[in-house]
């Protein structure tokens, strides 16, 4: 018994040293838990519908590089038709007006609404319709795709797989987009969302065709037109200094990506 009783009371003591340690182990334990919760990513959910390639995960080059054309191509071949015939529009209520014609009341309805899309004075005259003819015109489809690679990193950006903002293009309405991670103190801007790649490459569209920013390239496209001959993405490359901060090394760095990519522009 007496023996009993020396093994217990030892065994106590040895706990008595050691507990403490447990107790710290545990906690530490529960603090290393805690921590692995607080690092869990959170997935952000799509803003749409749309199924997109999974971009990042084609590790052959030239099979993301078709992948992620053959996605926007449709849209911006079929956003030019749209507003060739918009142009042909103009061009006939122009033609009519110059020859001493009335414009027939069918047209003014169309031409009004295609006036007011572009940020122009809706009366239907001479003045008018001549400024639409600078905005109301195709943007080159090598240019479009060029400038929706190098803004979304190839289609992987967050902005594209979130908000079909394959282009950068901001907003100003709370709620009307994504907020930036990195947004600077004091900035209230956010990054476009859309609901379909159709409103995502009308929108680019609609900002590169009426911004004041983008006017010398719509001066350079006129300037073609004037001179007969085809509008090339080259050529217009070289409006958009506006549209980085990085300006022209921005303008250089499409260039190279035009030259690189040709064979991809085709039909």
């Amino acid at each position: 018994m007496k023996l009993l009783l020396k093994l217990i009371i030892v065994c106590l003591f040895g706990y008595m040293l050691v507990a403490p340690w447990l107790t710290d182990s545990e906690k530490q334990a529960e603090s290393k838990d805690k921590t692995t919760q607080v690092k869990k990513v959170v997935v952000e959910k799509p803003l749409h519908n749309v199924k997109l390639p999974d971009f990042a995960k084609i590790r052959d080059v030239k099979a993301r590089k078709k992948a992620f054309f053959d996605l926007l191509k449709p849209h911006v071949i079929a956003e030019n038709k749209r507003i060739l015939k918009q142009r042909e529009k103009i061009d006939l209520a122009l033609t009519e007006l110059e020859l001493g014609f009335a414009v027939p009341d069918a047209q003014i309805k169309p031409l009004k609404k295609i006036l007011v899309e572009y940020k122009l004075d809706d009366t239907v005259n001479e003045e008018n319709l001549t400024r639409a003819l600078r905005r109301v015109d195709m943007i080159p489809r090598a240019m479009v795709l060029t400038q929706a690679a190098n803004e979304s990193g190839w289609g992987t950006s967050r902005f594209a797989r979130i908000g079909l903002n394959f282009f950068g293009l901001w907003c100003f309405k709370e709620g009307c987009g994504m907020v930036p991670n990195k947004r600077n103190e004091g900035r209230s801007h956010e990054v476009a969302a859309f609901k379909t790649l159709e409103q995502s490459v009308r929108a680019y569209f609609r900002n590169i065709n009426t911004h004041p920013a983008y006017q010398q390239l719509r001066d350079l496209r006129q300037s073609n037109r004037y001179d007969e001959q085809i509008i090339l993405a080259e050529k217009l490359l070289n409006g958009l200094g506006s549209y980085s901060e990085r300006g022209q090394a921005y303008i250089d760095e499409l260039n190279h990506m035009l030259m690189t990519n040709q064979r991809y522009f085709g039909e």
